[in-house]
């Protein structure tokens, strides 16, 4: 049976990932922020320490043994670009933190762990259209922290396929969660709405449903790809 770790998975797409990784067969691991049941291991990105914690937690509970790491969690917070040049700058900081520098120390702890084991593993990054087509001039950092997820997840795939660890990214436009909903009232959601040829946002089960894919049943020469769910939003 496969093994998964999923961040965020208390919410949104975190939570549809969670059933349709658990209807699909697999034994999932979840984690939240504070976790608010016995099956998600809490752990505060926000603190350096915390994706290491979540790791060695998830590994116990695992016996030793993970086999796909999902990185779904981030946060999604205006940063407006008048405010004082510390709080800028501390806001910049707690989102890539965030949404990917604990990323990237999981994606580091999960290919030595495969390395060490000689069993090859999957990673799945949930990044954002944003990556690629940039967000609004509050969230620089976002999109930015995305974007550099993206970019970890082609080096990982380019850098040690040949030893059966594979890496994909997930790049969702707006979805129907919480930030997603929080951002459409502030922004003005029919003008938002109508940049999506669409016509609607995407809704966490078709998320998931990807993240499944890739998670378990993507060939391996699919290695490096990033996958659009965006309504076409943004087309490559």
């Amino acid at each position: 049976m496969t093994t998964v770790l999923l961040t965020g998975s208390s919410r949104g797409i975190g939570t549809a990932s969670q059933a349709a990784l658990a209807d699909a067969g697999a034994t999932v691991i979840g984690h939240a922020t504070t976790a608010k049941t016995a099956d998600a291991i809490a752990a505060d990105f926000a603190v350096p320490a915390a994706a290491p914690a979540l790791w060695r937690a998830a590994l116990d509970r695992a016996d030793g043994a993970v086999d796909v790491l999902v990185n779904n969690a981030g946060v999604f917070e205006v940063n407006p670009l008048d405010c004082d040049d510390d709080a800028w700058l501390a806001g910049w900081e707690r989102t890539m933190q965030v949404n990917l520098t604990a990323a990237a120390q999981l994606c580091r702890l999960a290919v030595r762990h495969w390395q060490e084991r000689g069993t090859g593993g999957r990673i799945v990054n949930v990044a954002s259209r944003a990556a690629y087509r940039g967000d609004s001039p509050a969230h620089w950092h976002y999109a930015a922290s995305k974007a550099g997820m993206v970019a970890m997840t082609k080096t990982i795939a380019r850098g040690y396929a040949a030893e059966g660890i594979l890496a994909f990214a997930v790049c969702p436009g707006f979805t129907m969660t919480g930030m997603a909903e929080d951002y459409l009232a502030s922004r003005g959601g029919d003008k938002l709405l109508a940049d999506i040829p669409l016509g609607r946002v995407a809704n966490p089960a078709e998320v998931a449903s990807v993240v499944r894919y890739l998670a378990l049943d993507a060939p391996a020469s699919m290695t490096g790809a990033v996958v659009d769910i965006n309504g076409a939003s943004y087309v490559r």
